[in-house]
């Protein structure tokens, strides 16, 4: 059985997500507005919804592959998190990598995908040591950069 999304349209103009297609991961999300994002620099838009997620799940806010190809265009802090206890706006922090060009906006226009993902609860403890890993502290790029090293 399919878990239930509760959305409510803050915005008459608001588009409940869906997927597109079956088998997607991410349910495209929609701006509510015009709006023009200049050369290397972000915007939040909105989708005027908000939702009620399913106990122990995120949403994540994602870029849009094909935008962010095309475009140069991409979720700044992606994935975004929307917690399953807020109740506020969706918003979307778009970038424009883009150097030249603006990017234009179209209210109704596809801006992210929204991924819903379980979380694992977990306790935290204070430890004075960990155990040690055949990899240890290594991170950053320490397993080399394959067969193009430079």
């Amino acid at each position: 059985m399919k878990k239930i999304i509760e959305f409510k349209k803050l915005n008459p103009d608001a588009i409940i997500p869906d997927y597109a297609h079956a088998g997607d991961a991410g349910m495209d999300l929609y701006s509510v507005q015009d709006d023009i994002i200049e050369p290397l620099t972000w915007k939040l838009i909105p989708t005027g919804l908000a939702c009620k997620l399913p106990e122990g799940t995120e949403g994540q806010v994602r870029s849009k592959s094909g935008i962010a190809l095309k475009n140069g265009v991409f979720v700044l802090n992606t994935p975004g998190t929307v917690d399953e206890n807020y109740r506020g706006e969706i918003g979307v922090i778009l970038y424009n990598l883009n150097t030249k060009e603006p990017f234009v906006i179209k209210k109704g226009q596809k801006i992210a995908q929204y991924v819903i993902n379980k979380i694992e609860y977990v306790k935290t403890v204070e430890v004075k040591e960990l155990d040690t890993t055949s990899r240890g502290e290594g991170g950053f790029g320490s397993t080399g950069l394959g067969k193009n090293k430079k």
